[in-house]
């Protein structure tokens, strides 16, 4: 029965995969979340949850930090190349 209900999970994963794929964060917050939720009282679903949470928001909070610093080095004309030095 065991070995059954781990197909069944990894086949629900692996069918879960697409959807996963736009939460980023998600599933390393998860990861993480799981294992400190279970070390911390056998709480390993409630952390995986709140893991998954946590790094969705992080990982979009560095996304858009990322988005806003990329446009400024571009467009700034005081570090852009210029002419070199004159030889």
């Amino acid at each position: 029965m065991r070995n059954v209900l781990l197909i069944i999970a990894m086949s629900v994963s692996g069918l879960a995969y697409p959807i996963l794929a736009g939460a980023h964060g998600c599933v390393k917050g998860a990861a993480v979340g799981g294992v400190v939720g279970h070390v911390a009282g056998h709480h390993a679903l409630a952390g995986a949850a709140v893991g998954c949470v946590i790094g969705h928001h992080q990982a979009k909070a560095r996304e858009k930090a990322a988005s806003q610093s990329a446009p400024r080095t571009q467009n700034d004309p005081a570090k852009s190349p210029g002419p070199g030095p004159a030889n």
